[in-house]
């Protein structure tokens, strides 16, 4: 087994922008009061991303394996969601999103048999997918302003 840790940081003061720190980049989530011309996308749309994002990695990955040559990969991801919950009204449904559907055009000359192959690979590859079909257990840690967090 290779298991890998990814983490991030992320931080933001009251009624600012949060910043993520990646590894290599520095991610901005929502609108930013000050600065509109620092926008960014939304929790969600981030999310959609990260699935579109993954299927192209790994679709690329896998083509590349099979042997096949592609011209262009597109793929579109859409979420429905009812965001009641979100804005703290009475709802029986979920808070996340309820349905999400993705569109793949990998424009290539290969057969039918050979595109759901791929796809079927891809799938079986994708870590966002993985965790988007499976349940993935959370552990969360609520530390207080005032705990002393000692860094080795």
């Amino acid at each position: 087994m290779s298991a890998k840790t990814v983490t991030i940081y992320g931080r933001a003061k009251r009624d600012e922008q949060f910043l993520i720190k990646t590894e290599n980049h520095d991610i901005r989530i929502s609108k930013n009061k000050n600065h509109p011309d620092l926008d960014a996308p939304s929790p969600l749309e981030y999310v959609l991303a990260g699935y579109a994002g993954c299927i192209n990695a790994v679709g690329t990955l896998v083509a590349k394996e099979q042997k096949i040559e592609y011209k262009s990969l597109q793929v579109d991801v859409s979420g429905d969601i009812d965001v009641d919950k979100f804005y703290g009204r009475e709802t029986t449904e979920r808070a996340g999103f309820s349905k999400l559907k993705a569109t793949i055009k990998l424009e290539a000359d290969i057969s039918k048999k050979q595109l759901e192959n791929w796809l079927k690979t891809v799938e079986s590859r994708c870590p966002i997918y993985d965790n988007l079909v499976n349940p993935t257990p959370i552990e969360v840690d609520l530390v207080s302003a005032f705990d002393t967090v000692s860094v080795i």
